[in-house]
């Protein structure tokens, strides 16, 4: 059964809804009753500065750390019952790079796509497919310990679609490049949502989350503090044409230093 197909006989009217995230370590609650949902085909960003529970988030809805309390849905599937369910409709892209440098592009994603149990036949296919996407077919047989560093990220990037999951979890991947990669990613990204992808997106580049995302969240000390489309966060601020995403985040956020 392929991904597209497995997602739940119970599809929820949210493809993703958390409800009451709870997660504390050490006695640190670093997760505080987070709720929200992603439609199907949004870009949702999940924003904050550091220190402020976006990657325990991220974590707990990509079933690698259970919550001390609460629960997320995915396509219709509970993580407390059914979470195996819910993985497979997953793709991630890390912050970091999540690469073989030794092995060229099109291995790199082979590799990672028969660890989606897709046959040899069809990880090259589906490769390929997403060399394409990114501008990287003609480099294809090239190693990545020789790419650029936007190269990389393209890579890396498409890595996440390996297996053709319903659902992205895209961290920072736009970190250290240069334009013309930043522009390449952004397209793609909006390629994919525009083809029926799920987008959760988290970032530091206030005007990238501007631009692509349809809602968003800021979280700071565990808990999120608002949510809403763009337009409308900055309009509680000032003027939506002339104020920018940056100021709303320091608005909430205080400008104090998160090392």
């Amino acid at each position: 059964m392929s991904r597209k197909e497995s997602t739940g006989a119970n599809m929820a009217e949210s493809f993703l809804s958390a409800r009451n995230l709870q997660k504390s370590f050490a006695g640190h609650q670093a997760v505080r009753n987070v709720s929200f949902t992603i439609e199907k085909g949004e870009i949702f960003g999940l924003l904050g500065p550091n220190g402020a529970g976006k990657t325990t988030t991220i974590r707990i809805l990509s079933t690698v750390l259970p919550p001390d309390h609460g629960d997320v849905t995915i396509g219709g599937y509970s993580l407390k019952t059914n979470a195996v369910a819910a993985r497979k409709l997953i793709g991630s892209c890390p912050q970091d790079l999540a690469l073989y440098h030794d092995l060229s592009a099109l291995d790199n994603l082979i590799f990672f796509g028969r660890m989606e149990g897709l046959n040899g036949k069809e990880a090259r296919a589906q490769a390929m497919d997403n060399l394409e996407l990114v501008g990287l077919v003609e480099r294809a047989k090239d190693k990545v310990k020789d790419f650029s560093t936007g190269m990389k990220r393209r890579v890396n990037l498409v890595v996440a679609l390996m297996g053709d999951p319903s659902l992205l979890f895209l961290d920072e991947p736009t970190v250290g490049i240069d334009p013309q990669s930043r522009n390449n990613i952004y397209e793609t990204i909006l390629s994919l949502r525009d083809g029926g992808k799920t987008i959760l997106y988290t970032t530091h580049y206030m005007e990238e989350a501007d631009r692509l995302c349809n809602r968003i969240a800021i979280m700071d000390a565990g808990s999120i503090i608002t949510m809403d489309t763009p337009h409308n966060l900055k309009s509680r601020i000032g003027p939506p044409d002339t104020t920018t995403l940056e100021d709303v985040f320091l608005s909430l956020t205080r400008k104090k230093l998160r090392d």
